[in-house]
């Protein structure tokens, strides 16, 4: 019963208190008072003024508007800073240079931001009309110096050696309150991995150890609620290599490790790695069983003209004097006359062409010289006189004789008729003759008229004396005539 007794007062305690609270949402939302705020967590920087913007509004008929801001800390009982009813404001005079409020705006501005501003604003709006209506809002605020460049410093300062040494970059700033710090490598957060790791405020990084794919541009960002700020890239040293390395040539043929070079051509080999610091190079021939070094440095000439062998070994060293690694790649020159074959290759695929093309401008120029030989020259070492008669007797007068032939025939019974003269009657003769083409191939002709196909006769230019045997008659007739009574003249022929 005592314990029943106990409880009942309880239990109407905590019922009357749910009421208030639930009385106080229905009247704050029924109300039509509201108080917003654009951010309940508000950022400022020391020593610079900071505004809290705050906005309310309601829809009932108000005779007086009450603003009140407060201030708390964590642990501790809210203080009073200031406050107004409609345009009167009347601060505490303890925060009365530091807290300035212009009703009816019930926004706050703090000047000069302090650490000791840091914590809770609380404003709290009240407006009077047919009842009281109330409303308020809390702001979280915090202070922060701004973040100062950082600086970064890597050891050890000379660099690693891949896979036995290990790199710390360590992050520095300055200034700066709250600071959060990120790694960057070549722009992007550094992965944490085995061989990256982070002290616990991340401010160091630690790489063990150091390998080539460590290589890139390092950088610190820092920052904090108010800034950021990032080093300046840094690329720590890393000595790694030779890897990859590789023999080229800027002619002759390569499959895998052999190249073929053209007698005659030079070849410059060129030998790479890839490697920090850079690797020293070396040129190894091989002959007879036995190797020196012919050259040291990246390139290496080879005249083919020179190489004492058709086929010849070389191989290039490269070596990195600080990694303490090395490697070698082995190679083989086989000097041929390649471009000679391909040259006699080539020309035996345009000879038959070569041929045609040469047989028939043989032709066509044969061909050409033949008509031009027939045309100017047609009886030229074709017609001979022999000591045989010459028989013509079936020619008809209309008949054409070849030139050469009636010519000559006509150049016999002249020379037969002219024999026995003086000289002066040869020059004379030179002198009114018609036929100096045929002169130079038959003799001295003399001028005389024949008669044509009708049958007139023509008179000679001057008399001339018959041939032995031959009448004056027949020697005006035409040349076929003529002609015609040469056989009779066998004798003299002969």
């Amino acid at each position: 019963m005592g314990q029943d007794a106990f409880m009942e007062p309880l239990s109407s305690m905590v019922g009357i208190f749910l009421c208030k609270i639930y009385f106080l949402l229905i009247a704050g939302v029924c109300s039509g008072l509201k108080v917003t705020v654009p951010s309940h967590t508000v950022h400022g920087i020391r020593g610079q003024a900071l505004y809290l913007p705050v906005h309310y509004g309601f829809h009932t008929p108000a005779s007086d508007i009450q603003i009140i801001w407060l201030f708390e800390r964590s642990h501790t009982m809210p203080k009073y800073l200031l406050g107004s009813v409609n345009e009167s404001v009347v601060p505490d005079l303890e925060y009365q240079h530091k807290f300035t409020m212009m009703p009816p705006n019930a926004s706050l501005l703090i000047n000069p931001l302090q650490f000791s501003d840091e914590g809770n604003y609380i404003v709290k709006v009240n407006i009077q009309g047919n009842g009281t209506l109330s409303s308020s809002q809390k702001i979280q605020v915090t202070v922060d110096d701004p973040v100062m460049k950082p600086v970064v410093q890597f050891h050890p300062a000379s660099g690693a050696v891949e896979y036995v040494g290990n790199i710390t970059l360590t992050c520095q700033v300055a200034g700066g309150t709250r600071l959060v710090y990120q790694w960057l490598k070549n722009g992007k957060p550094v992965c944490i991995n085995s061989s990256h790791s982070l002290s616990p405020q991340n401010n160091t990084l630690w790489i063990a150890p150091v390998t080539k794919d460590d290589i890139g541009n390092y950088s610190c960002l820092v920052s904090n609620p108010v800034s950021e700020m990032e080093s300046d890239i840094i690329m720590p040293t890393i000595y790694y290599g030779p890897y990859g390395l590789q023999v080229n040539s800027d002619k002759g043929l390569k499959v895998g490790e052999v190249f073929t070079v053209d007698l005659g051509e030079a070849i410059l080999f060129d030998c790479s790695a890839d490697s920090y610091p850079p690797n020293t190079y070396s040129w190894i021939r091989r002959s007879d069983n036995t190797t020196y070094v012919i050259k040291h440095g990246p390139r290496l000439e080879v005249a083919s003209e020179k190489v004492a062998q058709k086929t010849t070994d070389y191989m290039c060293c490269a070596y990195n004097n600080i990694t303490g690694r090395r490697d070698e790649t082995r190679f083989t020159v086989i000097v041929t006359s390649v471009g000679l074959e391909k040259l006699a290759q080539k020309g035996k695929s345009l000879s038959p062409l070569a041929s045609i093309t040469g047989i028939s401008l043989f032709l066509i120029i044969s061909m050409s010289l033949i008509f031009l030989w027939k045309k100017y020259q047609p009886c030229k070492g074709r017609f001979t006189l022999e000591k045989k008669p010459i028989h013509f007797r079936n020619i008809l007068p209309h008949q054409k004789i070849p030139y050469c032939v009636s010519s000559s025939l006509l150049f016999l019974v002249i020379r037969k008729k002219l024999k026995g003269r003086p000289e002066s009657v040869y020059r004379k003769a030179q002198t009114f003759s018609g036929h100096e083409d045929a002169l130079g191939d038959f003799g001295i002709y003399e001028f005389v008229t024949f008669p044509d196909a009708s049958g007139v006769p023509r008179m000679p230019s001057r008399s001339a004396p018959a041939l032995d045997g031959v009448t004056g008659q027949d020697f005006l007739g035409t040349i076929y005539e003529v002609i015609h009574h040469i056989p009779a003249q066998q004798d003299n022929l002969e």
